[in-house]
């Protein structure tokens, strides 16, 4: 009753009414009574007029299926392991993917909507604008059934990510409680973009947000308990860059420092305030030698006066022989106005931390790289937030991005996986429009893997291959009522192939992997197959222990086809 529309509760309110004029006992007037007040009453939480899209009448007649575009399959590496990009309307691909998918990603990120008043949010082919006085009860609607699914595809110990800004934040922030619940809230990142959307009268706005909600808190909790999230500070390469420029000025280390301090008051560089100074090793920031009790009482030399330092309150926290072995390396920051001694914390040696609620991004670099790729796109999510939350996971997580715009999602899981040899993989929803599934996220995915070339100031630049493995699906339709079940049913098996790809992250290449869909087929590959090898086996399909011993003796692995593929639809039509 959290989520009734006005004229539904009306229509309820309306028929108690009716009820209380034929049941005039008491007992009937007291309960019919107190369910008045359930539905009168205030309650506190999100409540919008739900509405239906026209993909959720699709399915009402229709059974979704993914179909292989065979000429857009990439092979860049030699492991069995694919990613994926699925066109089509995401609702549909997430009702697929629960099937095949039910509790096994590790993180989903999503881009949606954002529902401002420019009209780029579209409901039901029709672009939503500032005077549709549903536009939020609609915006609601459409991420509900999604986040609905969402939450259902994530493991135990999974985490979602969604980016959002001020029109559509503190709804969304309702529906997740709602839907993933309260108390598995994690964060929500503000990250300064270092783009304004310039306000004259007011403010201008330079910033969007990143709600993070986790499947089962308690349980990400037991697996993080001694493990906990990292991931490598905000700009490190860029302010490392910076760095280098002062020094080849030939500025003096007092005079870089200054320039130092001016430039960790920029947002993007904050991460890095008091890493001011530097000696040979590296940059550095001062850290305490004491902040302990009934610490070493001993002096220490300063080389610099020659003269015994004071001694930090309570006393260092190391003994002497680890001072003296800190002050042979150059390790200690000594002062000459009598300034206690600290130890130098390099940041070569303090490269990651804790990620932090306030995040900051250049967009720049962005529009560069989709421009040297040839690839027009607005407002392309930053590969340096991306790479940085999705790096927080174990390097072989699965992840799931269902708005997947221009792709930066797969780019950044390549670029990890390339950088630490990872095994990550990624699937991709998005439908077509404006040629956005094949001009900019499929375009964008194979000039990373392929590598590219682009010219800039008139010199050639060659982007190197990162290789990789990408299938590339689309959902088409089959209708409910246009056979009977059985004819129904042999349709379907025409499309279990990419159900079993999908699920398994693989290719059935019809040799080490092959689906068996008769005991002609079953035939066939024991004759042929020797050695490891896979064989997809639906469940009607009568395996004999002769069969069996053969499967053994070739050392074949047997992976069961799921029933559940088409199941449910095919007994909808049985109903119909």
């Amino acid at each position: 009753m959290g989520n009734l529309s006005q004229i539904r509760r009306a229509e309820m309110l309306e028929y108690l009414n009716h009820l209380k004029e034929i049941h005039t006992d008491d007992e009937s007037r007291i309960a019919l009574g107190k369910i008045e007040t359930a539905l009168t009453e205030k309650k506190y939480g999100l409540v919008w007029e739900e509405h239906e899209e026209e993909v959720d009448k699709k399915l009402v007649h229709n059974i979704p299926v993914f179909r292989e575009i065979e000429d857009k399959k990439i092979i860049g590496d030699n492991t069995s392991d694919f990613n994926f990009i699925l066109e089509g309307d995401n609702l549909h691909s997430l009702k697929l993917l629960k099937k095949t998918h039910m509790g096994k990603i590790d993180v989903i990120y999503i881009d949606p909507p954002y529902n401002t008043k420019n009209k780029e949010f579209i409901y039901n082919d029709t672009r939503i604008g500032e005077d549709d006085t549903y536009r939020h009860s609609k915006w609601i609607s459409f991420m509900s059934e999604r986040l609905v699914i969402a939450k259902e595809l994530l493991s135990d110990e999974g985490v979602i990510f969604i980016s959002i800004d001020d029109n559509e934040q503190g709804q969304l922030k309702l529906l997740c409680d709602q839907i993933f619940g309260e108390k598995n809230f994690i964060a929500n990142i503000i990250r300064n973009t270092n783009s304004s959307k310039n306000q004259s009268l007011y403010v201008s706005v330079s910033h969007e947000y990143c709600l993070i909600y986790s499947k089962d808190y308690e349980k990400l909790q037991v697996r993080h308990k001694d493990n906990k999230w990292e991931t490598e500070k905000n700009n490190i390469d860029e302010y490392e860059k910076k760095v280098k420029q002062l020094q080849k000025l030939g500025l003096s280390h007092d005079e870089i420092t200054e320039e130092l301090k001016e430039l960790t008051k920029y947002p993007r560089f904050i991460d890095f305030t008091n890493y001011w100074y530097f000696d040979d090793r590296g940059l550095y920031r001062k850290g305490d030698l004491g902040g302990v009790k009934n610490g070493n009482k001993t002096p220490i030399i300063n080389p610099l006066t020659n003269e015994e330092d004071p001694v930090p309150p309570g006393g260092f926290r190391y003994n002497s022989e680890k001072l003296n072995e800190l002050i042979a390396e150059n390790r200690i920051h000594f002062h000459t106005d009598g300034s206690l001694p600290t130890i130098k914390r390099y940041l070569s040696e303090n490269r990651n931390q804790r990620p932090k609620s306030i995040m900051s991004d250049d967009q720049r670099p962005d529009y560069t790289l989709l421009k040297n790729m040839d690839i027009e796109f607005d407002n392309p999510k930053q590969m340096a937030f991306m790479k940085r939350i999705l790096s927080i996971f174990d390097n072989n997580s699965l992840y799931l991005d269902f708005f997947a715009g221009s792709g930066t999602t797969g780019h950044a899981v390549i670029e990890l996986n390339h950088e630490d040899d990872g095994k990550r993989k990624f699937i991709l929803c998005t439908n077509n429009e404006n040629g956005i599934a094949e001009d900019v996220c499929y375009k964008r995915i194979k000039k990373v893997i392929r590598g590219y070339k682009y010219t800039s100031r008139k010199k050639e630049i060659e982007v190197e291959e990162l290789p990789s493995n990408l299938k590339y699906y689309k959902t088409e339709f089959i209708p409910k009522l246009s056979e009977d079940e059985e004819i129904l049913s042999s349709k379907l098996l025409d499309y279990i192939k990419e159900m079993v790809e999908l699920e398994n992250m693989c290719e059935i290449d019809g040799n080490s992997r092959r689906i068996i869909l008769s005991d002609e087929d079953l035939n066939i590959a024991l004759s042929e197959m020797e050695g490891s090898g896979v064989l997809y086996i639906p469940s009607f399909i009568l395996l004999t222990n002769e069969i069996k011993d053969s499967i053994e003796e070739r050392k074949l692995e047997v992976v069961t086809i799921p029933d559940y593929y088409f199941t449910e639809e095919l007994r909808e039509v049985n109903e119909l």
